[in-house]
């Protein structure tokens, strides 16, 4: 009987162990405090507030016409649809009314309805990061409601139960009209900010300075701050009148979702980088213009060693993560005339425009080094990436895009047949290498035998 039950736990502690974890669990320890924190933070906000806020018809029903609008937004971005990974929207202009109209509370409550309709009409997303986002909204939205409501009444005791009748012409003067956008400039930078930290502790090597510093970031902030200031003025002289509203704003974020989806359909989901088909007819025409102009290019193929252990090994959400960084690391070490994009798989394809065969093979390594030097963690544990490179260069191998590819990926298979994690040129030509680069940075090809007939020794590689 002892033996039995003995049994029966080690199945039920073996079954309790391939149990997934929690994403969140899974989520380096930084990030998992910072949510917890503002979540934490917004839920005894709310719970204060609701305390201290009188509920009211007139508040409730302009919360509720409020709600409606940024609910039909929400429907319009799905009959259209939202591009993955980090997008715009303009569903400020609904908060910003209700943090400059209404109590506090309400700009803690809005988001709850407004993530859920995203959640289960536009596309699922983790749990945790919905809950995140809803809560730094709420909170930032809070702060600056609570900061206008305490200026206009003059007493911070009353900024949480102000009514909306006492802010209904706070903004008719000049002096409330700059503090309301001074108001709605702090709930921008501190929500974008509460997003940025979010994104550099994921440790993801996302472009969080781009969410802060972008151009066209701040642009779609303007907007979004100018809408949301003209709503909340209507919505101080009549609810109704937010009809009136919507059509624009509508209109605005179909513009903004539409250019974003032209970017999305040029460019890999998971890198950010140049889909191939996108890719070769850039590179195509780069080479058209290099041909016509006697100029040189360069073709580099990359490709990260071993990827399908590291898949097999550490999951295939920690790939991802992989195939970031890498990515990231290419375009952080080219220029801005360089094409990169995604070839598929684990393969990186890189044009160098105006670059001859010294200059493409100390370009090529440089980025091995820096690849090699990423120092990606799973679990705590450093894993080491290493990529392979050929490369191939105009009328030395070929004479266009074509035979180009063809000339790198016979160089790439003789880099991963060498050992991996070295670059090469293809058999069709023996250029001088600058010996500074090592020998095991660029190796000639003539290094590894061929195989009968010319063609390129068969990798053990299974990706």
């Amino acid at each position: 009987m002892a033996v039995a039950e003995r049994g029966a736990v080690g199945r039920k502690l073996r079954w309790w162990h391939r149990q997934p974890s929690w994403p969140l669990l899974s989520q380096p320890r930084g990030l998992a405090v910072l949510i917890g924190v503002v979540v934490g933070g917004a839920a005894l906000l709310g719970v204060g507030a609701a305390a201290l806020t009188p509920i009211r018809g007139a508040e409730l029903a302009t919360f509720g016409a409020l709600v409606v609008c940024a609910g039909l937004c929400v429907e319009a971005m799905r009959r259209l649809g939202k591009p993955s990974g980090l997008t715009r929207d303009l569903l400020g202009a609904w908060w910003l009314p209700t943090v400059l109209m209404l109590p506090p509370l309400y700009s803690l409550m809005i988001p709850i309805p407004v993530y859920l309709l995203l959640q289960f009409r536009i596309r699922r997303a983790v749990v945790h990061r919905r809950v995140f986002n809803a809560a730094s909204v709420g909170a930032a939205g809070f702060a600056a409601s609570t900061l206008f409501h305490g200026a206009v009444a003059d007493d911070w005791s009353q900024a949480v139960a102000l009514p909306l009748a006492a802010t209904e012409g706070a903004m008719s003067s000049v002096q409330g009209a700059l503090l309301a956008l001074a108001c709605c400039a702090v709930f921008t930078v501190l929500n974008n900010l509460a997003v940025a930290v979010a994104m550099y502790l994921s440790g993801t090597g996302a472009p969080w300075r781009k969410m802060l510093c972008d151009r066209e970031a701040l642009i779609v902030d303007g907007v979004e701050l100018c809408a949301g200031i003209t709503a909340a003025i209507v919505t101080g002289l009549s609810p109704l009148l937010l009809a009136v509203v919507l059509p624009p704003v509508l209109l605005l974020q179909r513009s903004l979702l539409f250019q974003q989806l032209q970017t999305a359909a040029r460019t890999d989901p998971k890198t950010g980088l140049l889909n191939a088909s996108t890719w070769e007819a850039e590179a195509g025409t780069e080479i058209a213009r290099s041909r016509r102009a006697g100029e040189s290019v360069a073709v580099l193929i990359v490709d990260i060693d071993h990827f399908k252990a590291v898949n097999d090994t550490y999951g295939h959400l920690f790939g991802d993560h992989v195939l970031f960084g890498v990515a990231t690391t290419l375009t952080g070490q080219l220029r801005s005339s360089d094409v990169v994009g995604r070839f598929g798989g684990e393969e990186f394809v890189v044009l160098l425009p105006g670059a001859d065969t010294a200059e493409a093979c100390r370009i090529a390594e440089r980025l091995r080094l820096r690849v090699g030097r990423m120092g990606l963690k799973a679990d705590g544990t450093e894993v080491a990436i290493t990529v392979s490179l050929g490369l191939a260069v105009l009328r030395e191998h070929s004479d266009d895009l074509v035979g180009l590819l063809a000339a790198a990926d016979l160089a790439l298979y003789r880099a991963k047949g060498a050992g991996r994690d070295r670059v090469c040129l293809p058999v069709l030509a023996r250029p001088e290498i600058p010996a500074q680069l090592g020998a095991h940075g660029v190796t000639h090809s003539e290094a590894v035998p061929s195989a009968p007939g010319g063609a390129a020794p068969e990798s053990d590689d299974p990706d």
